[in-house]
């Protein structure tokens, strides 16, 4: 059986392949009388887009979208919302190598051993292009949670990270990295071109934070805030890990250190407690604490390079793989609108499943 839908009450299908004619993704369950227009849309599909800097693939993708239906005169009807975006820039030819061979860190043979084929044209579901339609979703979420604010950055190039001291909100738009740190955006220029012309590929770190989410989203055991989340990035392509707040370094720390030690709020506590940390992330017991919500996440290197590696073919027979085509030298540069997406998606769907227990 295969999983192409993920949430409860707020729920998405994505579907389509990298070199099919289109890909997107049905939206059921966001309430009707929302405001929604591909307008609304677009400025997230255009942070993902391809091809806007030498440091991404060059594959041309207008990446426009559609909405195909669960839209009437500018708002959510409460039935499915049908979201679709063309491919226009395939170069299936480019693949024709890699037809019989598996690519190393690819899910080439993992697709072929579970299915009995794949498609190798671009990797088909496995392709980062598949997130395309997450992000289109992830704008439909983001209606249903207007009280939170999700950023989303760079926070690592190939084990070069920024200056925590350095963080900027408002300097992620003003590089190609997505980076909040002027100084580290200018050290992965060359960090991120000697891999690109090395035909080869770097791994990176995406941070991301949701401002505003009040106490008292998730739920105890089976549904916590923090698993719904790891579950959400865990399904991004090339993402091979997931900490929430300080995630593999709490357990480096004392419990002396690691509590988020609690005043008095202002007002009298009526917004809460004052806390004086987060090393939870902003979660406790997988219910949201009121704090901002913090997770990162770790993109793999790019498996399609240029570099021979060497493999096996579907007969089983020892070859040396070389991947031609138009690649990402890094693709968690371009993770960061797809990890503020899945936050959305997740957050929109613990709202509603707060609203549907306590009311």
């Amino acid at each position: 059986m295969s999983f192409n839908t993920f949430g409860r009450l707020f729920r998405f299908t994505t579907w389509g392949e990298s070199h099919g004619p289109a890909l997107g993704a049905v939206v059921d369950g966001c309430p009707p009388g929302l405001d929604l227009s591909a307008e609304a849309i677009q400025p997230f599909l255009d942070a993902r887009r391809p091809g806007q800097s030498r440091f991404t693939t060059q594959r041309q993708e207008p990446d426009q979208v559609k909405i195909l239906s669960g839209e009437f005169e500018g708002k959510t009807t409460g039935t499915p919302i049908s979201l679709m975006i063309e491919n226009t820039d395939q170069r299936s030819k480019d693949y024709g190598e890699i037809a019989k061979a598996y690519r190393p860190g690819h899910a080439d043979y993992a697709y072929d051993a579970k299915y009995g084929l794949r498609d190798y044209r671009g990797g088909g579901r496995s392709s980062a292009r598949e997130t395309a339609a997450r992000v289109a979703a992830g704008a439909v979420a983001r209606l249903v949670v207007p009280e939170v604010r999700i950023v989303a950055y760079v926070c690592e190039i190939g084990g070069d990270a920024i200056d925590r001291a350095n963080i900027d909100f408002d300097e992620i738009g003003n590089n190609p990295f997505f980076c909040p740190d002027a100084e580290a955006a200018k050290r992965w220029e060359a960090l991120v071109d000697d891999a690109r012309k090395a035909g080869s590929s770097l791994g990176a770190v995406v941070e991301c934070v949701a401002l505003g989410v009040p106490a008292g989203w998730g739920a105890p055991l089976y549904a916590k805030l923090d698993s719904e989340l790891a579950a959400a990035m865990m399904s991004i392509n090339a993402v091979k890990a997931v900490e929430i707040g300080d995630g593999f370094a709490a357990a480096r720390l004392t419990g002396e250190e690691n509590a988020d030690e609690m005043r008095p709020g202002k007002n009298g506590g009526d917004n809460g407690p004052e806390f004086l940390a987060n090393h939870a992330g902003g979660i406790a017991g997988g219910i949201s604490t009121g704090q901002p919500v913090v997770c990162r996440v770790a993109f793999k290197p790019t498996s399609s390079i240029l570099t021979p590696r060497q493999s096996i073919t579907s007969d089983g027979a020892a070859t040396e793989v070389r991947t031609k085509g138009r690649h990402d030298p890094c693709v968690g540069i371009r993770g960061a609108p797809v990890v503020e997406a899945m936050m959305a998606l997740v957050l929109a769907d613990q709202k509603l499943l707060h609203r549907g227990q306590v009311g």
